[in-house]
């Protein structure tokens, strides 16, 4: 008994060591990662919105915006005949006006969350102007197949979304011809309906920011 014990209370110190020291290492490295997170967000920020030199956040009814969005996009498949692999899924995280040198503004930067990706979820950023032209987009996030999903980080498939006014993007399985088509990544159509649906999803956000058609 007097064995079991004590085994019981060194067991028990060496767990009590153990955590205080997992926890004391997570709070030294916090500062660390929050700063990285950082960066790697003002970089992002600064590939989708070229010449942005400052940016302030918008405040925003997200509740109000999430529910503009699903509407919009929605509406849009079905007045069209728009078959897509899973029906739009996304949460806007953080909306920016960016600003150049001058204070004048640039467009809007739209950080938006996809959970109809095939590993689960993927994080993007989507720069856009007022009158709803995309620059770029850059993903903060993107954990798809190898080979296949994951080519959605690749410039071939990203640059396909700069420099286009579109009110919906579509993507297309047999050569994009329009100027709103986006060619879909070969076996990987799911990972290509998030991306678009995440993009479609910041346009309807600025249209909202901007009240078009609301």
């Amino acid at each position: 008994m007097k064995t079991l014990m004590k085994n019981t209370l060194i067991l028990f110190a060496i767990t009590l060591v153990a955590g205080f020291g997992l926890g004391f290492v997570y709070n030294i490295t916090q500062s660390a990662r929050a700063q990285q997170e950082e960066k790697t967000k003002i970089e992002a920020y600064e590939s989708v919105m070229p010449g942005m030199d400052s940016f302030e956040k918008i405040s925003i009814d997200y509740t109000e915006v999430q529910k503009f969005i699903k509407n919009k996009v929605t509406d849009y498949e079905q007045e069209n005949n728009i078959s897509v692999m899973k029906p739009i899924d996304t949460e806007i995280n953080e909306v920016v006006l960016a600003k150049d040198s001058e204070e004048k503004e640039l467009g809007y930067i739209v950080t938006v969350t996809d959970k109809e990706a095939y590993d689960g979820t993927l994080q993007m950023t989507v720069g856009v102007r007022t009158d709803g032209t995309v620059l770029g987009i850059s993903f903060l996030s993107l954990s798809e197949t190898p080979g296949l999903g994951m080519k959605a980080g690749e410039d071939e498939f990203r640059s396909q979304f700069a420099n286009k006014k579109a009110d919906y993007f579509v993507y297309s399985k047999n050569g994009a011809k329009a100027e709103n088509e986006i060619n879909a990544i070969s076996s990987a159509t799911i990972t290509t309906n998030a991306v678009v649906h995440g993009v479609n999803s910041a346009v309807c956000c600025v249209k909202y920011l901007t009240g078009g058609d609301r």
